[in-house]
């Protein structure tokens, strides 16, 4: 088991009510009876890469899970679409603006944000798109190296309606071997549109 760092043990991001709660746990049953299996262990920081990524009823379910788990999560979206009039919605949602032509790079921008920020859950998809594609984007597991915060791979598994939560994963300098691991974590899962995947 991968050895996670005393200093991020400690609450995870939260949000939302018993109402916010209800209301996920009632989208998960109206999109055909959803279940989440496994935990979120408390950690004030990690990335989470949600796999694999088909349709745009990933959305809703990845947002159904988040509230029904009352979970203040993060997602990275391009500097110039945080303008007005829905920079402030962004933002509450809990996006951080990436500016992809800075100099330190997207990564080096998220490491600095995990180093600034005491409490940070970026939950991201690795394909990058929900077109099928051959290789998964790297810079997720760039990221957790270099901030030293696990990743845990969850999974969006159709055929069972269920959402997967695995276990916490610290990424070693290795990125092609912990690519492998990531992936093998994910591998049963059965997205809305197969053939995507």
């Amino acid at each position: 088991m991968d050895k996670i760092p005393e200093h991020l043990y400690g609450e995870l991001p939260r949000r939302g009510n018993a109402f916010t709660r209800w209301f996920g746990r009632l989208g998960m049953r109206v999109l055909g009876g959803w279940k989440i299996n496994g935990e979120l262990p408390e950690l004030r920081q990690a990335i989470i890469p949600v796999a694999p990524h088909t349709s745009n009823w990933d959305f809703f379910v990845g947002i159904f899970v988040m509230f029904a788990l009352g979970l203040r999560l993060n997602f990275l979206g391009k500097h110039t679409i945080f303008r007005f009039p829905v920079n402030g919605i962004l933002r509450r949602l809990g996006g951080i603006p990436i500016d992809r032509s800075a100099a330190q790079g997207v990564v080096g921008q998220m490491v600095e944000q995990f180093k600034t920020r005491d409490q940070l859950v970026l939950a991201l998809a690795p394909e990058g798109t929900r077109k099928k594609v051959t290789e998964w984007k790297r810079g997720f597991l760039h990221i957790a190296h270099q901030a030293r915060i696990p990743v845990i791979p969850v999974c969006f598994d159709f055929s069972r309606r269920s959402v997967d939560i695995a276990k916490p994963m610290m990424i070693a300098s290795d990125i092609e071997a912990e690519l492998v691991r990531v992936k093998a974590a994910v591998a049963h899962a059965v997205g809305r549109n197969p053939e995507h995947a």
